[in-house]
């Protein structure tokens, strides 16, 4: 094909799949197409932290000599640096306390992943264990936001979702443990589903945050999320959250208009504080088209004590990562020292090794009635609609990590009050660019219920047509 470079910079993931499994392009000329986009862009944007091309160029060369096809044949794909193992690939959650560190082998994502065609040239920039709504870890640097480089392109995976809005790839992997997917997606004017809880297998972990940590993709179409989703999703015997796959693909349901739906919206913070009035206003725009569209829509604030359950979510999360360094200073035969964490990371540490196990006990049961309790409050709508982050996005640094007081870290979160309830719940939230502030795109999420990922998937179609966003491109784009 003449314009390889054209065809790579406007096509999405599966229509580039599409063009290798017809013959029309080689796997192996996308993948060099992939390598320039990345070279042009990722010294402004820092993207991408580690190089894989030789890997990518090995799995494209291998694609083509064997003529076998694949859902995802020949698309070039990120790995998010943190927590997915690829074996023999540095795995340091963006950590210089595990600078060397290499996964021992694949995580069953990575093997569906490679299953599914998908070639790898690098892993993406995070913060330092994705506990940021920033992107600029020390050891990395920070990445850039291609809409505009005085604003933080989100966390954790904000690497992920500037790879994706600037054109580098069409898709790339995100996690999600406090709106780590949505968040950025809403930053970069990109698509970010966090799948139900169990959908996606967390092996070999066997859990991940008590169940409130999320695995998946952005990209910039719903059809893209589909297809990773089809491919990645499914449990493995004796996953404690395990979700039978549907027996209808999700590709399919995603390319099918919806039966008339009961539709909640809500523009109020449950813990008070303002909402951008663009946002609102989008999020409104939203629930208009679908009741021009036939579907039931009513509003519906968020009965929850928002203060209670990050507090309560964060200490939890903070028992889990001491524990997870515990594990590391054994593996490295060595403790942590002054240098080895970022100070934020430190302070997280402290607290979560001086918890006692009944108080973490007690926050775990606490979050599973609290998580109960917003699943049957939204029991009688199909889906939900909520602003992603109720602000704009902050300017770049304004979560700091080398702060050492915890709780004021923690405060700076409030943007994201939607984002933490249905990590605990388990419902699959959906983050689309659907919403403007000022020159910035701007989320609007979805909710669904538990297991129903292909509804939200059918109505983010039916808005990607009545609402497009395609056409949006940030300046810093290939």
């Amino acid at each position: 094909m003449g314009d390889i470079d054209g065809l790579y910079r406007e096509a999405d993931a599966v229509e580039l799949a599409g063009r290798v499994r017809a013959g029309e392009v080689t796997a192996t000329e996308v993948a060099e197409a992939a390598i320039r986009a990345i070279e042009a862009l990722n010294p402004r944007l820092n993207a991408v932290i580690c190089d894989l091309r030789d890997i990518g160029r090995a799995a494209a060369r291998d694609w083509d000599a064997r003529g076998a096809d694949a859902p995802l044949k020949g698309v070039p794909f990120l790995l998010k640096e943190l927590a997915s193992g690829w074996g023999g690939v540095q795995a340091t959650n963006a950590s210089r306390f595990l600078l060397g560190m290499r996964a021992a082998g694949d995580s069953v994502v990575v093997e569906r992943i490679k299953a599914a065609g998908l070639c790898l040239m690098g892993k993406t920039n995070a913060p330092e264990n994705g506990w940021s709504l920033d992107t600029r870890p020390a050891v990395y640097g920070a990445t850039i936001n291609p809409w505009d480089a005085a604003l933080t392109p989100g966390g954790s995976s904000g690497g992920s979702a500037v790879a994706v809005a600037s054109g580098m790839v069409p898709i790339a992997e995100a996690s999600d443990g406090a709106g780590s997917i949505r968040v950025p997606a809403s930053c970069c004017g990109v698509v970010g589903l966090k799948p139900s809880r169990g959908r996606v297998t967390l092996a070999p972990f066997a859990d991940y945050w008590s169940g409130g940590a999320y695995f998946l993709c952005n990209s910039r179409t719903v059809r893209d999320t589909a297809a990773y989703l089809d491919a990645v999703g499914g449990a493995v015997p004796g996953d404690i959250y395990g979700l039978e796959m549907p027996r209808e693909s999700f590709a399919a349901m995603a390319a099918r208009a919806p039966a008339r739906l009961r539709v909640g919206f809500t523009v109020t913070d449950p813990a008070g504080n303002p909402v951008d009035p663009g946002i609102a206003a989008g999020v409104r725009s939203v629930a208009r088209t679908l009741e021009g569209l036939g579907h039931e829509v009513e509003e519906h604030d968020l009965p929850i004590d928002a203060g209670h359950l990050w507090q309560t979510y964060t200490d939890m999360t903070c028992v889990e990562t001491a524990a997870g360094y515990g594990q590391a200073e054994a593996a490295l035969g060595r403790s942590i020292g002054p240098g080895d964490v970022e100070p934020l990371t430190m302070a997280v540490i402290a607290r979560g090794r001086a918890a006692s196990g009944i108080e973490h006990q007690g926050r775990v049961s606490a979050l599973r009635g609290i998580g109960r309790a917003i699943v049957q409050d939204l029991l009688r709508y199909d889906v939900y609609l909520t602003p992603t982050l109720t602000q704009p996005p902050r300017p770049a640094g304004f979560y700091d990590m080398s702060m050492t007081d915890l709780d004021a870290y923690n405060a700076l979160w409030r943007d994201a009050v939607f984002m933490t309830p249905f990590n605990i719940s388990g419902q699959p939230a959906m983050s689309l660019p659907l919403a403007q502030a000022g020159h910035m795109p701007a989320g609007v999420q979805l909710v669904g219920r538990i297991g129903d990922e292909g509804t939200l998937l059918a109505v983010a179609t039916v808005l990607e047509q009545a609402m497009p966003w395609a056409g949006r491109r940030p300046p810093l784009r290939l």
